[in-house]
């Protein structure tokens, strides 16, 4: 037996070959699982959204309604200042307003409102803001919420106090103007669309003598209703 043939008293061809752990392999297999997956999400989201589709095609949701009802005075105070001059320099209003308004779902499905808030101006100078609560409203149904904008010795200036206190009393007519933003969205099965913006723009009069109200004539949407 020659030297090549044994080294140690082993013959070379029983020994082990241990080979390089081939990377290039490793990374292709990694590649080829990561493409799968997001092969699978992307098909997921996309059927996902094809019944979303269908269904709110199937559906056809209707914008919701939302209008002014009533609106209640229940305070009225304009105080001239200085009480004791005949042309006011200035004012001070106060005031609280109850505004209750109906919802009207005609849809299928169920109308999630966002937290609303109005403005009540006089000759474009905010007043007082009031709050209505987000709330849900299910389909097929009527719904009342209401909310009171309370305007606490708000001080108007010369012109503006001047003309106030005319219209308070001697006309007996204060004509006030109210706006909000009410926030709505379509929930189907579980989801929620984008929000839908509608627009309350209301010009009311009150009566400061009878502490009610005159007048209302309000616009949704830019419709008159």
């Amino acid at each position: 037996m020659t030297s090549r043939d044994n080294v140690n008293g082993q013959s070379t061809s029983n020994r082990p070959h241990y080979y390089p752990p081939d990377h290039r392999s490793s990374s292709a297999s990694l590649k080829g699982c990561c493409c799968c997956l997001f092969l699978l999400f992307s098909f997921l989201a996309l059927l996902v959204l094809a019944i979303v589709l269908v269904i709110f095609l199937a559906v056809r949701p209707k914008k919701p309604q939302f209008d002014l009802e009533q609106v209640g005075v229940q305070y009225v105070g304009i105080n001239p200042n200085p009480p004791s001059s005949s042309t006011a320099t200035s004012a001070s209003v106060s005031l609280n307003i109850r505004m209750l308004f109906t919802t009207v779902n005609d849809n299928k499905i169920g109308i999630k409102y966002d937290e609303s808030r109005f403005t009540v101006m006089y000759k474009g100078i905010p007043l007082g803001r009031g709050i209505v609560p987000g709330f849900y409203q299910p389909a097929h149904s009527v719904r009342q919420v209401e909310t009171t904008i309370a305007v606490d010795r708000v001080n108007l200036l010369q012109a503006d106090a001047t003309d106030l206190i005319r219209d308070a009393t001697v006309n007996d007519r204060v004509e006030l103007r109210v706006l909000g933003e009410v926030g709505a969205k379509i929930r189907i099965l579980g989801l929620t669309s984008p929000g839908v913006e509608v627009s309350v723009d209301c010009q009311i009069v009150i009566s400061p003598r009878k502490q009610s109200l005159t007048d209302k004539q309000c616009g949704f949407d830019g419709l008159s209703v």
